[in-house]
């Protein structure tokens, strides 16, 4: 009878063991996991969005306005003796806000 009541309360503990755990991967999720699913989106979109005419800084430090769009490839002007270079769409990691706008 002892063993009994012993086993049944033994149950619910081990669940109650599991509660923290649980915790802690939401708490995961909700902190990291969810706004690197964001940033990673939005940065798709600002790629896809690209167009002649943007100022961008690339991901090397390099700022540049882009003149052409390939699939995967922009050719950026850099100032100041307007050089142009070829890299990979990815390699842009932000557009540079217009000096006017803020």
């Amino acid at each position: 009878m002892f063993l009994n009541l012993f086993l049944l309360q033994q149950t619910p503990n081990s669940l109650v063991g599991f509660v923290p755990i649980l915790l802690i991967f939401a708490i995961f999720y909700f902190l990291l996991f969810l706004p690197m699913q964001r940033q990673k989106k939005n940065q798709q979109k600002m790629l896809k969005e690209l167009k002649n005419g943007d100022a961008v800084l690339t991901s090397g430090g390099i700022v540049g306005t882009i003149v052409a769009i390939d699939d995967d490839t922009v050719v950026l002007r850099v100032k100041p003796d307007n050089l142009k270079l070829q890299v990979a769409r990815s390699a842009v990691s932000s557009l540079v806000p217009a000096e006017g706008k803020k």
